[in-house]
């Protein structure tokens, strides 16, 4: 019974993978697919996670840095990037400041999709001194004619309470027009 749990769970988190780098229209939100996934695991008899929280596997914890914590604030914690055409690249520096009176030590930081790869410092950040999380969004098959709303968060892990920050980029993509249209695959009988 324990096997098949895991088996479950394995699924579980599989699916949200495959489907985390799909366009949010056609994928839902990344909260819809969090509750999704959920759900799902109630029904295997699962534990679920709260919509718009990412559930670890069973015995693993947040890779927090231990320690004396400190405090951190983003001059902003979402960024809209607007309309953009599918195939550009979307850069944002997120700006924030140590607000507390330890270093403040960024241990790692995550997007929800390999589109979304954030780059931040790896020295401590000294009390009062600012920085800055540099986030590249790839828009490369997530256009539509319409135009696709994409969301994607970066979880920022640092020693601070709570451990986990959520930044955020949105806007919405669109195909080019002048792109070559891909033919229909005909359906195989």
């Amino acid at each position: 019974m324990k096997n098949l749990k895991f088996f479950s769970f394995g699924l579980i988190v599989a699916l949200v993978g495959i489907t985390s780098c799909k366009n949010d229209k056609a994928a839902g939100t990344d909260a819809a697919a969090t509750t999704e996934a959920g759900t799902a695991a109630n029904a295997a008899g699962l534990p679920s996670a709260e919509p718009g929280t990412i559930m670890a596997a069973e015995g693993a914890a947040a890779a927090a840095p231990t320690g004396p914590t400190t405090s951190m604030e983003f001059t902003e914690m979402v960024y809209d990037f607007g309309e953009i055409t599918e195939g550009e690249h979307v850069k944002y520096a997120f700006k924030f400041k140590n607000t507390g009176s330890e270093p403040l030590i960024i241990s790692d930081a995550k997007g929800s999709c390999g589109c979304t790869v954030p780059d931040w410092p790896r020295e401590p950040v000294a009390p009062g001194a600012t920085s800055e999380i540099k986030v590249e969004f790839d828009s490369k098959g997530k256009g539509s004619d319409d135009g696709s709303k994409q969301t994607k968060k970066v979880t920022v892990t640092a020693n601070t309470n709570p451990p986990q920050t959520y930044l955020t980029i949105t806007g919405v993509v669109k195909k080019d027009p002048k792109a070559p249209k891909t033919p229909a695959t005909p359906a195989i009988k």
